[in-house]
């Protein structure tokens, strides 16, 4: 398979309502788009970094740079067995796995286009039809947060995520639990807390959580080992793993009992695929997270959350939830009992509305 040329957007996409973590409040999402041409056929994929450096050191200005001026020029032009050659071919480039996996997971869409296959197929997916959580930011009162989650418990998703912070986190909690004593409820930390706040965080598990996602530092591994033996809530680590080392060296040690897999920030499918094997072998679940992304980034987590050992309700919801209006068709949709139907058609399994993508685009280079 031949890289013929590279087309990459950035659009700009107003969410339906405000999304806040322990660390920014976002009204608008500016999502870098790549699309690949191979062998004559369109590949695309989505950049899932952020507008600011803080979930990861990755944000949407450097990828692009990234992008344009050192991994598509290594990239365009050359031919390829296989899509997870790509990753071997751009490790040359360190760190910027977000960038780098737009490459190989558009060349992986346009792969199963050709083959006339759907993407999830291709992967290795089991699972036709994917169970669905739902992630819920911070409110303004507790009172809006508990009408949130009435919505989307109404709307059919098993399983509520709520993110916390210091000051926004036992009683939060408390609440929640208090008005739904029986859903699947965990709470994500982005990395609010340090081990000082062992005895904090230990009160949590009076409340019955799913998982505590990420509580400590976003690069460490070694003390959620040391929280985690002195919690009951299993953690689930998120930001600590960019690869299959990682998620190896975490279950050595113990530092979680379960592991959100995003795609972009582990390299791409071809990483997110050890990642998943690692875990199989170890009876360790795996979950896709996500990160705001448009239509083309759902598609491929939907793909993902079709493996066997994704055994838990990721974050892979409807359009609708952050978009009036979204850039794939049809939209994707979750069903009244919380799940998404693994789609048919070859490739990303969606159409991407080209229409639609021009008329938000702040920018686009070919190369």
């Amino acid at each position: 398979m031949k890289i013929e040329a590279a087309t990459l957007r950035e659009i700009r996409m107003p969410l339906v309502s405000f999304f806040e973590t322990s660390f920014a409040r976002m009204q608008q999402r500016r999502i870098l788009l790549l699309e690949l041409r191979v062998e004559g056929v369109s590949g695309w994929s989505e950049v899932t970094c952020g507008e600011a450096p803080f979930y990861s050191h990755e944000f949407t200005d450097a990828a692009a740079m990234v992008l344009k001026e050192f991994a598509l020029p290594l990239a365009v032009g050359r031919s390829f067995e296989h899509p997870r050659e790509i990753a071997a071919w751009l490790a040359r480039i360190r760190g910027h796995a977000m960038a780098k996996a737009a490459i190989e997971n558009a060349a992986w869409a346009a792969w199963a286009e050709l083959a006339g296959q759907p993407l999830w197929r291709m992967l290795g997916g089991t699972r036709e039809e994917i169970p669905c959580g739902v992630s819920i930011g911070i409110k303004d009162t507790v009172q809006d947060l508990l009408e949130a989650i009435a919505r989307e418990l109404a709307a059919g998703y098993q399983r509520i995520k709520v993110k916390i912070k210091p000051g926004w986190d036992y009683e939060v909690l408390g609440e929640v639990r208090r008005h739904f004593p029986a859903i699947l409820l965990m709470g994500d930390a982005n990395s609010a807390y340090t081990l000082d706040d062992t005895e904090h965080l230990r009160r949590f598990d009076e409340f019955g959580l799913m998982m505590l996602e990420q509580p400590l530092w976003h690069d460490d591994i070694w003390l959620h080992a040391r929280l985690q033996r002195a919690l009951r809530t299993p953690i689930c680590l998120d930001e600590a793993i960019h690869h299959v080392r990682d998620a190896e060296q975490a279950i050595a040690l113990g530092a979680c009992k379960i592991i959100n897999v995003k795609l972009g920030r582990v390299g791409g499918f071809s990483a997110a695929l050890a990642v998943h094997a690692a875990t199989q072998a170890a009876a360790m679940p795996v979950w896709c997270g996500g990160m705001l992304e448009s239509g083309v980034g759902r598609a491929h987590n939907i793909a993902l959350s079709t493996l066997p050992n994704f055994s838990l309700p990721g974050d892979v919801s409807a359009s609708k939830r952050y978009w009036s209006e979204d850039v794939i068709e049809p939209e994707v949709e979750v069903s009244a009992q919380g799940t998404i139907r693994a789609p048919e058609r070859p490739g990303l399994g969606f159409a991407v509305r080209r229409e639609r993508i021009e008329k938000l685009s702040a920018w686009e280079v070919a190369l």
